[in-house]
């Protein structure tokens, strides 16, 4: 038994999952936690004491212990066939595996991914393969490489030949296989995608790129995937009027239309594909402006170690961005359909040298993890029927406000797995194939009590994009000196009231496009719109409640933050039924089932105090950190950076994970610097290794900042008079 569980605490690591989360600050073999190091012994011994044996946990066990089951009987009751409304919705069942249970295949979206399991795990059986053969044939014929003093170099650049050949023709023959002739429509606005990032001069190239991109998006929307049916009469001579020639050229449209092939509508994904599109023209733009050495070369990195952070930042070389490695790039093919999101760097980086987080151990152990996923939701699509009442407009006056409330809470949780599922699936096909993308979902969503830290959780490899493409550029990542070749923030205001709103507008254009981006509909723009008003009070939570206030008073500050956190995790509720589940008026009409009555009153604020179990219990997680001591671990390097003393010393523990902020040096004034020695910090504040390190140099000190798309703590840190080199 005990073996059993240390394979299950393997299963579930963060190191199977992805070792982005473990060793982002370094290359991916390396997976050893900051923990280790020893002065993390020191900084434990003053760490506040765990909080798992106290009595107040212990009645929050008594909570979960009695009412997680009650949660699963409530929503199953509802159900039941004995539910006065089965039959308005038992004909959106269909027949499932489970003896004598039927399942809620209801949702088109997931439909299509669940009912197409066999063929694509064929494929994803057969794409690894098939390279297999193709290297081995390639490997014993004589294959002409370019002279190379480093056999690694040498090595690495007919790999990447091999796997770029291999990926530019297996994709074109993946799309026609999915799209039939449509394929040339994709192969169209790819091309011209390319000539923009290649032909439009230089400074124009990120405003071209953008404006073909969106107008695609709304293109594609608009006019439905250009049928040509459409098309041959939009310009037939007539004025619509068919003659014998026109009407025969109709019908040779409308039999070329068939010919859509396993995926006809090729225009619902490819938004996937805009991203990509945009990766390749940006890091083309930026690789422009990066210095002509080698930065591998110049910081004797080693090419086939590097970490996920050096595979993004450093540009491909310029010989990569060709038509061949783009084509390669964006037809990528166990990427193709739903990502994740891999930027044209970190592609060229891996198709190079596998990374060396891409193990049979680790990739054997993500896809047990995965089956246990799947098998997860189809025990509850043969059991709690969520979705299809969701569908069937029902008189939610038939049922209690604890059924409403755990219809609402499940649908958002299939909701979650829907999306889940497909990307673990694609990104486990990744693995096999030698490619690492990032982890989509890192966490459940049962586990967030922070609006933000939700949103950079959810869609994960979406939101890095995000942050690399729109918001840094934006002025996300405050001000000074940009990494090379990376994107350039627009400088920060001297005002902290601004900088506050500036966060906020940044936020609003974010989720605006997140909205377009998903579906170009009311829906979506209303639940973008109200993530961004949702987030306001965690905004302004921690400008009116500092940590610094609360040193001397850990525990009322943790009650405080649960108080808010509760606050957090119903509007982050709300927002997603109002965007994919019930909409607007659904919401109305659940939230008048709930508060139409003093029960169903009552019923909601014995939630909050059961979320306020619940948040107090995440606060305690390891994974997820304690946003108290994280608030009071930001405050500490706020103090140090502000500090006019000769020494300060902070020290800090979450979790296991160290904080340790010291300055031997006098720190004269709001915006300065260590001026001698090197003061380091390393923490654990997003999930990942973040460290901070100033240097002294003879002319002006330089801030290096190593990260990991934790754009809230960099601004933060460059609000101490930070840049970043």
């Amino acid at each position: 038994m005990p073996s059993l569980f240390a394979w299950l605490r393997r299963v579930y690591s963060l190191d199977t999952l992805d070792t982005r989360f473990t060793s982002s600050a370094t290359p991916a073999h390396d997976t050893r936690p900051s923990s280790k190091d020893a002065r993390a012994n020191a900084i434990a011994q003053g760490a506040p004491p765990s909080l798992w044996r106290t009595p107040e946990f212990f009645v929050y066990y008594i909570f979960f212990i009695t009412l997680v089951p009650l949660m699963f009987k409530t929503v199953i009751d509802a159900s039941k066939e004995s539910n006065p409304i089965y039959p308005k919705y038992s004909d959106l069942l269909s027949p499932g595996w489970i003896p004598g249970r039927l399942v809620d295949n209801s949702d088109s979206q997931y439909a299509s991914f669940r009912d197409n399991i066999p063929p694509l795990l064929l494929l994803l059986i057969l794409h690894p393969l098939v390279r297999r053969v193709y290297q081995s044939y390639k490997n014993h014929s004589k294959v002409e490489t370019k002279p190379s003093s480093n056999s690694v170099v040498g090595a690495g650049e007919v790999q990447l030949e091999q796997r770029m050949r291999f990926d530019f023709w297996f994709g074109l023959v993946f799309i026609t296989a999915l799209h039939g002739v449509s394929a040339l429509k994709v192969l169209s606005i790819l091309y011209i995608n390319y000539r923009i990032g290649k032909d439009v001069p230089h400074s124009y190239v990120p405003a071209a790129t953008w404006t073909f991109n969106l107008f695609i998006l709304f293109a594609n929307e608009l006019c439905g995937g250009y049928p040509l049916e459409r098309i041959v009469t939009l310009f037939a001579p007539g004025s619509g009027q068919y003659g014998e020639s026109t009407s025969m050229l109709v019908q040779w449209a409308q039999h070329v239309d068939n010919l859509g092939g396993l995926m006809p509508r090729w225009e619902v994904l490819f938004k996937v594909t805009v991203l990509r599109l945009i990766s390749f023209n940006m890091d083309n733009y930026w690789s422009v402006d990066y210095p002509a050495a080698s930065p591998i070369e110049k910081k004797q990195l080693d090419p086939a170690s590097l970490s996920d952070r050096e595979r993004v930042n450093i540009p491909a070389e310029p010989a990569a961005f060709t038509l061949r490695n783009y084509i390669a790039y964006i037809l990528y093919s166990p990427l193709y359909l739903a990502g994740p999101i891999l930027t044209f760097n970190d592609y060229v980086s891996q198709q190079r040298y596998k990374p060396a987080s891409v193990t049979r151990s680790r990739t054997t152990l993500y896809g047990i993890r995965f089956g246990f996923t799947l098998l997860c939701m189809e025990l509850i699509l043969h059991y709690i029927y969520a979705v299809a009442i969701s569908k069937s407009n029902p008189d939610w006056s038939v049922f209690t406000p604890g059924q409403l409330s755990m219809l609402a809470f499940f649908n958002l949780h299939i909701i979650w797995l829907k999306l889940l599922i497909p990307w673990r699936f694609f990104r486990l096909w990744a693995l096999v194939d030698g490619i690492d993308p990032p982890e989509n979902m890192v966490r459940c969503m049962s586990n967030n009590y922070s609006a933000f830290a939700f949103w950079r959780g959810w869609h994960r490899s979406y939101n890095r994009w995000i942050v690399r493409y729109i918001y840094i550029p934006l002025g996300g990542g405050g001000g000074g000196r940009r990494p090379a070749g990376g994107p350039k923030p627009t400088s920060p205001p001297k005002s902290n009231f601004m900088n506050k709103f500036l966060q906020i507008r940044n936020f609003l254009m974010v989720f605006t496009f997140v909205a377009l981006w998903h579906d170009i509909n009311l829906r979506l723009l209303m639940w973008g719109w109200l993530v961004t008003l949702f987030v306001l009070p965690e905004v302004l939570g921690g400008m009116l409640f500092p940590a610094h206030r609360w040193r001397s008073r850990p525990t009322a500050y943790r009650v405080l933050c649960g108080i808010g956190s509760v606050g957090n995790v119903l509007m982050m509720m709300i927002a997603n039924l109002v965007g994919f589940a019930l909409g607007l008026d659904g919401l109305k009409d659940l939230l008048a089932g709930l508060t139409g009555s003093y029960s169903g009153l009552a019923y909601l604020i014995s939630c909050c105090v059961v979320l306020f179990v619940g948040v107090q219990v995440m606060f305690e997680y390891p994974i997820q950190g304690s946003w108290p001591k994280k608030r009071m671990a930001e405050d500490a390097l706020a103090t140090i950076c502000h500090s006019t003393e000769e020494t300060r010393r902070h020290q800090y523990d979450r979790n296991n994970m160290p904080l340790e902020a010291l300055c031997d040096e006098q720190m004269s004034g709001r915006r300065t610097w260590c001026a001698g020695r090197m003061f380091h910090v390393e923490t654990d504040l997003a999930l990942e290794p973040l460290q901070v390190v100033y240097k002294a140099q003879p002319a002006q000190p330089a801030f290096v900042v190593t990260y990991d798309d934790e754009i809230l703590l960099v601004e933060f840190i460059e609000s101490c008079g930070g840049g970043l080199v």
